[in-house]
């Protein structure tokens, strides 16, 4: 589960999705059918995309589909944005081995709903984190057309020493070689610093899930590996196999219920997954400021300056 999910997303579909799965959780716990809890779903939710995917499961349920497979099936190859996607294919394995181990689907679609909401709020103090440092980043990307406009408005013809000289064209190429470069790697610093689209402890939280309708510690996580794989293979969800190993032998030789102490390792888990991702949006802002001054201030050089002085010397010989 290493490939990343592409494709646009906000933590405002993040947060939908989460309330569509509370919202589920609900009408199942007042008995309503899953098929026609579905259908209710859809014709409450405003956004259309959104609608026509949850109509989408509600139809494949009607025709027998069991409920991870209706989910998965309609969420896979949606055109949705990334963050609801992946919380719904969770879901949809959460869904699964809830359906394998008789537990309760309600207590499973809240689960999933609290988890998904910690999951866009770290996207969120991301995103909010970043905007100031990306902003900046941004505005000073324009810098070498900023010094063509001021030399022009000094009656100074950069241009044409730019488009017409062997050393205008060098200053050009190497220019946009360097804020080339600069993107990509601001890209790749804002990419580092965004959080997974899986939920931390997802797997020790559907351990305890499966373990809370019987069965033994294999047999739970060799049913929770299946619905992931089956599910969320294209996503990058965070796994504790340690961490249960751990819990395995205190549970064991404690001999205690294994579901508070998985519980508990997911919370954990989530908890040190948000202040990593504070601390690295932290980290962003000093980083961003990389790419400035090792690739825009030179492409600025050679956009604003480079012509600016080649165009004053053109008047005393030619220009080379």
């Amino acid at each position: 589960m290493s490939r990343r999910a592409h494709g646009p997303g906000s933590s405002t579909s993040g947060a939908s999705a989460a309330r569509s799965l509370e919202r589920l959780a609900v009408l199942l716990e007042a008995g309503i059918a899953p098929a026609a809890a579905w259908r209710h779903l859809a014709e409450s939710t405003l956004e259309p995309d959104e609608r026509r995917i949850l109509a989408l499961t509600a139809d494949s349920l009607r025709r027998g589909l069991v409920g991870s497979a209706a989910i998965s099936s309609a969420w896979s190859d949606a055109c949705a944005p990334v963050v609801a996607r992946a919380q719904w294919l969770q879901a949809a394995a959460a869904w699964e081995v809830a359906e394998a181990s008789g537990a309760p689907l309600a207590h499973c679609l809240r689960s999933s709903a609290e988890s998904a909401r910690v999951l866009v709020q770290a996207r969120r103090d991301a995103r909010v984190a970043a905007s100031g440092p990306v902003a900046t980043a941004r505005i000073v990307l324009a810098l070498p057309a900023f010094g063509i406009l001021v030399a022009l408005g000094l009656g100074i013809d950069t241009v044409r020493v730019l488009a017409l000289t062997p050393i205008g064209w060098v200053c050009v190429g190497m220019a946009g070689a360097l804020v080339l470069a600069a993107r990509a790697w601001n890209g790749r610093l804002l990419a580092a610093a965004t959080p997974p689209d899986g939920i931390p402890g997802l797997d020790l939280e559907l351990i305890a899930l499966a373990m809370q309708g019987g069965g033994d510690w294999g047999a739970a996580r060799a049913r929770v590996s299946a619905a992931l794989e089956r599910h969320c293979a294209g996503l990058t969800i965070p796994t504790a196999a340690a961490e249960i190993d751990a819990l395995v032998s205190l549970s064991e030789n404690a001999g205690v219920p294994a579901g508070g102490l998985l519980r508990s390792a997911a919370d954990e888990l989530r908890r040190d997954s948000r202040a990593r991702a504070e601390e690295a949006s932290e980290r962003l802002g000093v980083r961003l400021m990389l790419p400035l001054g090792v690739c825009i201030l030179p492409a600025f050089l050679l956009i604003g300056v480079v012509p600016l002085m080649v165009a004053l010397l053109a008047s005393t010989g030619p220009i080379g």
